[in-house]
């Protein structure tokens, strides 16, 4: 069995929990989000917690415990407090700003590069060269950054582009004659 699989998830006060034979739903004060599950997991709910084990003695079954139990942790996690990635943008004349449920970023093109927001993903902007993501689906929220950064990535002479808050961008020396 997984080692991860071996402790169960703590469900806060405020967030429910529902079994049903092939979809597990976590409802909470953030959202609700669901994940289909395979035979290959039991999941038993008692006194807060959710304890997972494996329902057979397969290679992929040991696997999946522990994956299983990450996911939802995961979900547990997002509709009680959420989660949320920041973005810098780096470079002379680069801006960005929300319109509604879309994101608009001025990034050296000569157009402007509008992107639309899913639902369930909310975005702020601090400054005009900070962006935060926010939602409860983890996947989602660090798919949305990762879509906005690939728009202009940080290149390695200069530094600019956008870059997650948190990364650092190695710069490199330029050819010399």
């Amino acid at each position: 069995m997984s080692r991860i699989a071996k402790y169960p998830v703590e469900l806060p006060k405020g967030v429910e929990a529902n079994i049903a034979a092939d979809l597990i739903t976590v409802k909470g004060p953030l959202g609700t989000l669901t994940q289909a599950l395979t035979g290959d997991v039991e999941i038993k709910q008692d006194a807060g917690k959710l304890s997972f084990a494996v329902a057979n003695d397969s290679r992929h079954a040991k696997a999946m415990s522990g994956t299983l139990r990450a996911l939802v942790s995961n979900m547990v996690t997002g509709v009680s407090k959420g989660f949320e990635r920041k973005l810098n943008l780096v470079g002379v004349g680069y801006r960005a700003q929300v319109q509604g449920d879309s994101l608009k970023l001025q990034l050296g093109f000569s157009h402007d590069v509008v992107h639309k927001m899913p639902a369930g993903v909310k975005i702020e902007c601090p400054t005009q060269t900070e962006i935060v993501v926010k939602g409860a689906n983890k996947q989602v929220v660090g798919q949305v950054a990762a879509e906005i950064r690939a728009y202009r990535e940080p290149e390695p002479y200069k530094g600019k582009g956008v870059r997650y808050a948190d990364e650092r961008v190695v710069i490199k020396e330029t050819k010399k004659k």
